[in-house]
């Protein structure tokens, strides 16, 4: 099957794929890698009966997460949803409040502003880091927003705009010097959204460890897990004794005494989720590693050809790469779905990109600005299989 105006079929697509990852029944798109000393400290948890949220290895690998992102403070927690919760909560975010999402991501980011009892204000990428685009979004902000001493209003709606969540998608930083412009113009919180792109690097430093608050997955299919978990990162020691506090059921300390000064949330990461990360996390050097020869291969397989292209970080980005992105020029758009179906029956899992989540029926009547780049991008992304095994040399 060949589409008019390009020189490339989805079978040699297909073809060139399979010659990356090898041969194979069947390739995942991201499956976990347990190379190292997983079975060792999960099974000490289980000799131990350390496995709940008390035990060593909690405190240990929030350690392990404040030196690999550079940050001063890390609070693990039981999915990268709670961490967002528990992040926007502390940033003050309020029943009726809108929070800037980009409508490019998967559910959780914008779940998590509903957790809150906010609304996602939905807003429009880019197709140099596929994340928000600061400077559409600071020309919007100047349109709708109207200024009340530090609290910045929607006109359209009368709500006010509480913060922003940039996500970097599949592990490509957004700019984040020109978003954090941004909010500081209009007072608005920044949470970095980072559930996908530990290990990238923004002008050189960690993702996630140069913001107040920035949020991590572990979920199985991120380049680190712990089966299910989160982390919150905060270089205010303050805010993580709050955010510690809030998570572990606002619980007072004392040697037996049940006593709790707030309705907080049971959160907290259990021992043994924790144990398989701190194992994870001193793989994580090699992980990324592997997961840019993947993508260096990829994108030297299809360079100069017509029809496609796999999407490459910006000059200010060093990304993981967690997912790689075969993006289909205009020509071969109508094909998209049989190229799936092709990866699908020669073993290979592909997805497309997530559907914009302002089109989901429960987020259609949600605030937004128009995304013409979202909807590009949407149309025209396949994400190819990026487990960092599939790399073996």
């Amino acid at each position: 099957m060949l589409a008019s105006g390009a020189t490339i079929s989805v079978a040699d697509i297909v073809r060139s794929v399979r010659a990356v990852v090898g041969d194979g029944a069947s390739v995942g798109l991201h499956e976990p890698t347990f190379k190292g000393a997983e079975w060792t400290y999960v099974k000490e948890c289980l000799d131990t009966g350390w496995v709940s949220t008390a035990g060593a290895y909690v405190g240990r690998f929030e350690t392990a997460l404040c030196e690999h992102c550079e940050a001063k403070n890390a609070v693990a927690v039981v999915s990268g949803t709670a961490a967002l919760h528990a992040a926007l909560l502390i940033a003050g975010v309020k029943p009726g409040d809108e929070v800037i999402v980009p409508s490019l991501t998967f559910a959780a980011t914008a779940n998590a502003v509903v957790h809150c009892g906010a609304i996602p204000h939905f807003v429009d990428s880019n197709w140099e880091s596929l994340g928000i685009d600061a400077g559409r979004l600071d020309d919007y902000l100047h349109e709708i927003v109207r200024m009340e001493g530090q609290t910045a209003f929607n006109r359209l709606t009368g709500r006010p705009l509480r913060a922003i969540v940039p996500v970097h998608v599949f592990g490509h930083s957004v700019d984040l010097d020109a978003l954090e412009d941004v909010a500081g113009r209009f007072n608005l919180a920044l949470i970095e959204d980072a559930t996908e792109a530990l290990g990238s690097r923004y002008r050189g430093r960690a993702v996630g460890g140069g913001s107040r608050l920035a949020v991590l997955s572990f979920n199985g299919n991120k380049i680190v897990t712990t089966g299910g978990g989160g982390a919150i990162l905060t270089n205010d020691a303050d805010t993580a004794k709050h955010i510690r506090h809030m998570t572990t059921t606002a619980k007072l300390p004392h040697r037996w005494a049940f006593e709790h000064d707030a309705a907080g949330y049971n959160y907290r990461m259990p021992n043994i989720n924790a144990a398989l990360g701190v194992a994870q996390l001193e793989q994580l050097e090699g992980f990324v590693e592997k997961k840019r020869r993947l993508a260096e291969r990829y994108q030297a397989i299809f360079a100069g050809q017509d029809g496609v292209s796999v999407f490459h970080e910006a000059s200010y980005c060093r990304s993981n790469y967690w997912l790689n992105a075969l993006i289909l020029d205009e020509a071969m758009t109508p094909y998209r779905d049989h190229l799936l179906t092709a990866f699908h029956a020669a073993g290979l899992q592909a997805r497309p990109v997530w559907r914009l989540l302002h089109e989901l029926p429960h987020f259609s009547t949600a605030p937004r600005m128009r995304t013409p780049v979202a909807d590009d991008i949407q149309r025209r992304i396949v994400n190819l299989p990026s487990s960092p095994h599939l790399v073996t040399a």
